[in-house]
């Protein structure tokens, strides 16, 4: 029901930074709680950063301080800013809409690779 459109990946050397977006469908988005999730090579998809709909955030610890989730409800876009890039950053990043009514949402994703 609910369409979500990753942009912004890309190939970025260690120690450089991308801005990830997450476009939603529809016009509940203010009422949604939002997340972004990664899946590295041969690795469990995990839980890197997220925003409930109060703006309250949360990081995996293997990104804290490095990673900011945000939120822009006049654009139905949710942010994930990305700096001091590591190798272990590589991954397809994910963008997620959590549902306690139904199967949350998932995008198709977007390649995020660092390497020097």
């Amino acid at each position: 029901q609910v369409q979500l459109v990753e942009s912004g990946g890309g190939l970025v050397q260690p120690g450089g930074s991308l801005r990830l977006s997450c476009a939603a469908s529809g016009s509940l988005f203010r009422f949604y709680d939002m997340a972004w999730y990664r899946q590295g090579p041969g690795k469990q998809r995990e839980l890197v950063a997220g925003i409930t709909s109060g703006g309250r955030t949360s990081y995996a610890n293997s990104v804290e301080g490095r990673f900011t989730i945000s939120r822009d409800n006049a654009k139905n876009t949710v942010y994930l800013q990305m700096n001091s890039l590591k190798f272990e950053d590589t991954a397809v990043y994910y963008c997620y809409k959590r549902s306690t009514t139904q199967t949350g949402s998932w995008g198709q994703g977007t390649q995020v690779t660092v390497s020097s």
